[in-house]
């Protein structure tokens, strides 16, 4: 039995790491046990940007994983918990009955949902604006190598 706000939450806050994977499909996954490690990449790069400095071209590659990592939990989050009750229990709890009580949305899915919202919007505006920063400041460093 799968239960909806369960889903929901465990996407929203272990998404990044996978949990939700490892509940909804088992540890049979293949991508349950991948995700970790964009995450952890994500992170060794965010502190490799705290330690050398935002110039470190490494953590330019490292740091957006981390934040497409979060937001990709967010959304998973979002698309589960706005799934109706019958279509998850038709998907996810077949044996059941349709109008199963494990896949109807609650208050605790509802916040689920908008702090996914939230936060994933956040990560994924984030890493948008890093990327798109880092790119930048290293064309204007090259066109200055060319001009002198």
């Amino acid at each position: 039995m799968k239960h909806k706000t369960l889903a929901t939450w465990l996407s929203f806050l272990g998404g990044p790491l996978g949990l939700h994977r490892f509940y909804m499909f088992g540890t049979g996954d293949w991508l349950a046990w991948v995700l970790p490690w964009p995450t952890l990449l994500g992170l060794y790069g965010f502190e490799r940007a705290q330690d050398f400095g935002l110039d470190d071209p490494l953590s330019w590659w490292l740091v957006p994983l981390l934040g497409i990592t979060v937001a990709s939990g967010a959304l998973n989050a979002i698309y589960w918990g706005l799934m109706s009750t019958e279509r998850w229990n038709n998907t996810y709890n077949p044996l059941d009955d349709a109008e199963s009580p494990a896949g109807a949305t609650n208050w605790l899915t509802i916040g689920a949902l908008v702090l996914s919202l939230m936060v994933g919007t956040t990560a994924l505006l984030s890493t948008l604006a890093y990327g798109f920063q880092r790119y930048f400041e290293a064309q204007i460093e090259e066109a200055r190598k060319i001009s002198q």
